[in-house]
């Protein structure tokens, strides 16, 4: 599993209009192959900017697959729009995880 880590900063005033834009954008990303599971979280303590975290069955699903595809298009007319400035996309690997005890 490989983890796709992406800070968003949205144009001040217009994060409603990236909420519901995210809304439809979320269908396009699920659909694709290789896809996993996806978590958009708002930060409390600047409520413009979101971490975006997305699981992928391995890299070349997102960098190959997501991107290289139509839907990919779709995606970036919807989203791309409200970033300032442009985000920097990461992938992570899993070294160590602890959960809480049942």
């Amino acid at each position: 599993m490989i983890l796709e880590l992406v800070i968003l900063n949205v144009r001040a005033g217009e994060s409603p209009a990236f909420e519901a834009a995210f809304d439809e954008a979320r269908a396009i990303i699920s659909s694709i192959p290789g896809f996993d599971h996806l978590e958009l979280q708002r930060c409390l303590e600047t409520p413009d900017r979101y971490a975006l975290l997305v699981g992928w069955d391995t890299l070349e699903a997102h960098t190959e697959g997501f991107r290289g595809s139509p839907e990919f298009e779709q995606w970036k007319a919807l989203l791309h729009h409200f970033y300032e400035p442009f985000p920097t996309v990461e992938h992570y690997e899993p070294l160590f995880q602890v959960a809480r005890p049942a």
